[in-house]
């Protein structure tokens, strides 16, 4: 088996890198003069990193392809404020010669811990219907193995095996304190929401050794995924009420806040709100996090490179030399 020696995280403008890597995506582009030259995404599992390839792109496309396994030899540049591999050989590998733990990223938390916490928001849920509801979900062991390991998001936040079961704890958490703070909520309906807003998910990605869209997931997407999956369940549940159900569905398909953003319809009841709100903050918060942390060493800088779906530069601080102080004081 091929050992890993360098992760994207270490590498800077100047390296020469001679390593393995994923290929995350690959598509043929053509520069001002006509010229073709491959773009690449290669992975492991602390991050991304943009690639090209310059010469022969044609012949070489033609020898591996998105998904495989590639040992590269290539130089890290410095191209608008982030790192780039300028790649001069590449070469497919076969998945037994490599270890599939180095390219997976994997919550830090255990993920059996993580449910058996969900598990207990369930039993506060004193709502008759909403709690049969939950435990139709959870019941199931399919789904529990599912929501165990399915990613939240392909490319923004949570996005590693477990990240949907970290992110809708963290959100249930959240949702707690919300309704412990502000009068008028539905508390149980609240949870629910928190719970089962996100749970298209477990079909929406496929996530073998990358994640990525399943065909569902491009046709239909989670959201409506999700309602399906909540008004099978809610059919099997005898005497749900009808203003129970239609409120759950209110709550699932706004959450995302708007259209543009895949909603059908923006929240309108309080509930529906406060779900869109801290499932907004919770994804920024993970990848605003995550992000700084791939950026490397923040002696180079207190800023990170521009992220390009935030638009943004993102301050990093200056925690080292708050640290080098501490150190010399010791």
């Amino acid at each position: 088996m091929v050992s890993k020696r360098v992760y994207v995280k270490e590498i800077k403008a100047g390296d020469r890198v001679d390593d393995i890597f994923i290929v995350a995506e690959k598509t043929v582009a053509y520069s001002q003069k006509g010229s073709p030259y491959l773009n690449l995404r290669l992975k492991d599992r602390t991050g991304e990193v943009d690639g090209k390839i310059w010469e022969n792109a044609l012949a070489w496309d033609k020898t591996f392809k998105k998904g495989d396994f590639v040992h590269i030899q290539a130089r890290a540049l410095s191209y608008k404020s982030s790192t780039q591999l300028s790649v001069s050989d590449i070469r497919k590998l076969e998945d037994e010669t490599v270890d599939i733990a180095d390219f997976l990223p994997v919550a830090k938390r255990d993920r059996t811990e993580m449910f058996a916490e969900i598990l207990k928001y369930c039993e506060r849920v004193k709502d008759p219907f909403l709690s049969a509801l939950l435990d139709s979900f959870f019941g199931d062991e399919k789904i529990v193995e599912l929501f165990k390991k399915a990613p939240a998001a392909k490319g923004l936040h949570h996005t590693y095996i477990g990240g949907l079961l970290e992110h809708t704890l963290s959100m249930v958490r959240l949702l707690e304190l919300v309704a412990s703070h502000y009068k008028d909520l539905n508390e149980d309906l609240l949870i629910t929401g928190g719970i089962l807003h996100d749970i298209g998910k477990i079909y929406e990605f496929s996530y073998g050794r990358l994640v990525d869209y399943s065909d569902a997931g491009r046709l239909l997407g989670h959201i409506v995924i999700g309602l399906e999956m909540i008004d099978e369940r809610i059919a099997g549940i005898p005497d749900f009420p009808e203003q129970t159900a239609m409120e759950l569905r209110h709550l699932i398909v706004s959450h995302h806040g708007a259209l543009e953003f895949g909603s059908p319809k923006r929240p309108k009841t309080l509930e529906a709100l406060v779900v869109h709100y801290i499932d907004d903050l919770d994804a920024k918060v993970n990848a605003f996090q995550a992000y700084i942390d791939m950026t490397g060493d923040e002696k180079e800088s207190s800023w990170t490179p521009f992220h390009r779906l935030f638009e943004r530069y993102i301050y990093k601080g200056k925690k080292l030399e708050n640290d080098a102080s501490e150190d010399q004081a010791t």
